[in-house]
Parts: C-alpha cells; structure tokens; sequence
C-alpha cells in the first residue's frame, strides 16, 4: 500500500479487491462509463490491468477527459492487440523473433502449412485471453488449429488473420519493463507456466503459475536484452509518432541461437503480476507517475 493512495477504487473488482478498497459495478471495457465515473470521482490515476480496454482506447478516452492513466495508447497496445503488426515492426526494427507468414485468406495459409515442416505454431493474430497460441506437432495438428480459428472462429474476431511461425526451442522467460516512452526499466525477470497439465504439457492457457526471479535471465543477460528488444521497441514506436507509456511485457524463448520474442503484451501479465509486485520495493503509485 502506498501513502498516497487516499481511496482506491476497482472496477469491476472481486471478492479479494473488496477487501482492499471500493469495487465498483463497471465492466473493464465499458469505456465512457469509466471515464464518467473517473470525472465524477476526480479520479487522480487510473491504472489499466486487462488487455481489451487498452486495445479500445481507454487511455485515450481518459486523457481526453483531461484525466491521467496508467497504460499505452490503442495505437501503442497494436503490439499486444495485432500480433501481425507486432511481427512486421519487429521484422522492421531488427528485434530477434522467429520466422513466420502472416494470413488472411484460410486457403493460402493451407497452402503454405502443406509445404512446411513440423512442428510450427498457429497464433491468431487477435486477442484471445491468451489463449489464442496452438504448438502443433503435427500437419494434422496445424490444419486443426487453422481450421479452427479461420472457419469455426473459435477466437471470433481475432482470427481473420493468422500467423503460422517456427516452433522455437528452449526455455521460456518473461521480461517486463516500466517505460515513459523514452527509457525502459526493467523488471525482475520471471517464468510462467502456460500448458495446462502437470509435467508442462496439453494445451497452451492464459498461464497456471510462475515465479520470479527467474535464473535462467542473469542480470547481464537482461541488460543485453534491455538493449537489443526493449529500447528498440520503445524508440521505434516513439519514431512512429505512437510513443510506447506503460508496462512492457516481451514474452521469449531462450533458444540454442540467443533470445527470440514470442509475443509483447502491453500490460502486466497474469501470473507474472502476483510473483514480480511482492519483490518491489519502491512506491508503485511513484513509479505510475513517472
């Protein structure tokens, strides 16, 4: 808890937030509500957790308001929201991540998956509550997991457009990193657990649990990685005209060829959160405002 913090807020909040401060009945992505409610409130800062109301600009409609949030921009949140447009501007940037195509047409994207080796990795390029990342081993696999997004839009949406990339091998690591749009400061950094069962297999989820601080990202390593994917990220969305302001989150795999991105998501990440927030020691509220 920090010492300026007078009252606290959380929207829509739980039966754990209750207990911390006032929840109140308003969905996450209910965006003009929110904002009325901050007006009404004289909000101070609001502070965006999910990924969908960044994406859809609630940053935006609360600077509009006169008002200051937490977060990056809509154009900003295309890294977590698009993973199309995240690949194109790592490509751009010459931020390592792996080879991949990107489809909007289910029949191309067949086409390309039959002349391609095992195993690959079908994304949708969407948001799908982290859900939207099939590992297939299989040709058979992949046809599935394309079918399903493309034609059963199971992801809805997200799916209309699709990336089919190489399976990268190796072990997987979380850097986030606090940015004001110039300069990045990384996190500690941490390991989440995606797959469903025990043992590390089934089906990828939103995550089942992690820790921090992970040993496999020694502190020249994420200096190294500071340098090569985090502060390029932020310059070349600064250059773009959409300067990147919030929580950074590289998703990578530590693979035999050095460190790859998997994904960027534009917020905390869950579970990270509730493993990285305990080792802070700083005033989280100070570092929101810088």
């Amino acid at each position: 808890s920090s010492p300026q913090v007078d009252r606290l807020f959380i929207a829509p909040g739980n039966g754990g937030t209750a207990a911390v401060g006032q929840n109140v009945p308003i969905d996450a992505e209910q965006i003009e509500a929110l904002v009325a409610f901050a007006r009404q409130e004289s909000i101070d800062l609001t502070v965006v957790g999910p990924e969908a109301p960044l994406v859809a600009g609630v940053v935006d409609a609360i600077a509009q308001a006169g008002l200051r949030a937490f977060g990056p921009s809509a154009a900003a949140a295309r890294l977590e929201g698009s993973k199309a447009f995240a690949k194109q501007f790592m490509i751009e940037e010459g931020i390592p991540t792996g080879m991949g195509a990107i489809f909007r047409d289910y029949g191309a994207a067949q086409a390309y998956l039959r002349q391609r080796e095992t195993p690959v990795v079908v994304k949708a390029s969407g948001l799908a509550a982290g859900k939207g990342v099939s590992v297939c081993s299989t040709r058979q696999e992949a046809e599935e997991a394309l079918r399903q997004m493309m034609v059963e839009r199971v992801f809805g949406p997200a799916g209309d457009e699709v990336l089919i990339e190489d399976c990268l091998v190796g072990e997987e690591a979380s850097l986030l990193a606090f940015c004001d749009g110039r300069t990045v400061a990384p996190m500690w950094p941490a390991r989440d657990y995606k797959r469903l069962g025990d043992g590390d297999v089934g089906p990828n989820t939103g995550g089942m649990g992690g820790y921090a601080p992970s040993p496999y990202l020694p502190p020249a390593l994420v200096e190294e990685l500071r340098v090569r994917i985090l502060q390029p990220v932020i310059d070349g969305m600064r250059r773009r005209g959409t300067p990147y302001v919030g929580v950074l989150y590289a998703g990578l795999m530590l693979t035999e060829e050095g460190p790859r991105v998997l994904e960027f998501n534009a917020r905390f990440g869950d579970p990270e959160t509730q493993v990285l927030l305990p080792l802070l020691e700083s005033d989280l509220v100070d570092i929101f405002l810088a």
